[in-house]
């Protein structure tokens, strides 16, 4: 197995944050990560480049496998490699990655390998419509690299070369050292480029095989907050498309987010802006309607989500419905054929097969069994402002509009609570159980009027 060598030392002064530039995060994962992801599989140790804001960098980060290298200045490109070379073994092929391209795919970087192993060295290109800014890749007749040349030192000639140098490169470790050390601040910058291997090798006949990315997407550098959300899309786009060719219904691939993994089986549909976070499992033939939000939840077959729900490290059973504007809070399981309904809120509980909680209803610490049905405007009553305290509703019970469970309480089996009570002790099983004062009319009272 091979190195990696990933730069991650900028400061990113252009995202104007204060948060680290290769922390910000594409699919809710932080561009380094996305880069340290895709290098993963084909090295046995990445060594990461860092200086700005190196703790929290560190902190953030799955690091259990990196080399930490600190770059005290920022000299270049050239100097930020040179403090990660007494990690680099001769023999081995160095991957040379930059944490602030969050979309380079592991395929691509294996491609990149195999042509190094074979020649020792070898560039990442990409062409552009518009390569206004970038290094040109220069090649001679027998379409060899000759050279890397900037933007600024580009001949008219030059300017016209659509091919552009990503910065990325794999490189035998010896090659790497022996340029490496060879380079000179031969700017107003005072930096070493690493991009001034690349003539030094030609000079040595070197023989640099390329690899012409079919993306630009895929190579693209983040450097502000725009760049930054045109990622996030051309990532969305890339996800949106490998869940269609699994079998993935999504209605339109623009309207898409998926920031996290999600599995899923046949006939899966899922319509405009909705935002998958964490891990998700979806059964078979589930249906999520718009603007829906699903964090780390498990949705059972035929479920159907209705427009608007929310639903957050859930279990929700099959032949279920929920919503529309439900909320599913943490630590909920919702059972077989069952319904939550609109402005429904349902926190850390489990509501077992069958049962109902159709409108405008907070369900929260509580245990319903099977076949339980519960009116429009019931409340748990659970925190007493300091504790929470349990509210069961066991199989078959009825709870009747606008009542308040003041927990800890149990209703019983096949129990009824009249509309509007507020019980605050246990009720027993097949009984109803109401608690309201006598209705009374006031024969002389007038409504106020304006002055």
């Amino acid at each position: 197995m091979n190195t990696a060598i990933i730069l991650a030392a900028g400061q990113g002064t252009r995202m104007n944050s204060q948060t680290a530039k290769v922390l910000h995060k594409v699919g809710n994962k932080s561009l380094l990560q996305h880069v340290i992801d895709a290098s993963r599989p084909l090295v046995n140790s990445i060594n990461v480049i860092i200086g700005h804001h190196s703790e929290s960098v560190k902190k953030t980060t799955s690091n259990d496998d990196i080399n930490w290298v600190n770059q005290k200045e920022q000299l270049g490109t050239g100097h930020a490699v040179k403090q990660a070379i007494p990690h680099i073994n001769d023999n081995l092929i160095c991957l040379i990655l930059y944490g602030d391209v969050p979309l380079i795919k592991t395929e691509t970087l294996q491609i990149l390998t195999d042509k190094a192993e074979s020649s020792g060295f070898s560039l990442l290109s990409v062409m552009m419509e518009n390569p206004f800014g970038y290094g040109r890749i220069i090649r001679d007749s027998n379409n060899s690299i000759l050279s890397i040349v900037e933007q600024k030192d580009a001949s008219k000639d030059e300017l016209q070369v659509r091919e552009i140098n990503t910065g990325i490169m794999a490189i035998r470790g010896s090659i790497l050292k022996k340029y490496l050390k060879e380079l000179e601040p031969n700017n107003s910058q005072g930096e070493l480029y690493l991009t001034d291997i690349v003539e030094k090798a030609v000079k040595d006949n070197v023989n640099i095989a390329s690899f012409i990315c079919e993306s630009v997407a895929e190579v693209m550098g983040i450097n502000d907050k725009n760049q930054l959300s045109q990622a996030e899309r051309a990532y969305q786009q890339n996800k949106a498309s490998d869940l269609m060719s699994k079998g993935l219904t999504i209605m339109d691939p623009k309207r898409f987010d998926c920031r996290g993994e999600l599995s899923f089986k046949d006939d899966c549909v899922i319509d405009v802006n909705v935002v998958f976070e964490g891990d998700n499992d979806l059964g078979k033939n589930v249906l999520i309607s718009p603007n829906c939000i699903i964090k780390a939840s498990k949705i059972g077959d035929n479920t159907h989500i209705l427009a608007n729900s929310i639903i957050e490290n859930a279990v929700i059973g099959s032949n279920a419905s929920i919503g529309p504007f439900a909320r599913i809070r943490p630590e909920t399981k919702i059972g077989n054929h069952s319904k939550i309904g609109n402005f429904v809120e349902v926190k850390k509980s489990s509501i077992e097969n069958n049962s109902k909680v159709s409108h405008l209803s907070y369900i929260g610490d509580s245990k319903i069994g099977n076949d339980v049905n519960v009116g429009a405007g019931v409340i748990t009553c659970n925190y007493d402002g300091i504790n929470k305290f349990q509210t069961e509703i066991k199989d078959g019970a009825f709870v009747g509009s606008n009542s308040q469970l003041v927990a800890p309480v149990t209703i019983g089996k096949n129990a009824t609570i009249g509309a509007g009570s507020t019980i605050t002790q246990n009720t027993p099983d097949g009984q109803l159980t109401l608690s309201r004062n006598k209705q009374s009319t006031i024969s002389k009272w007038k409504r106020p009027l304006k002055k």
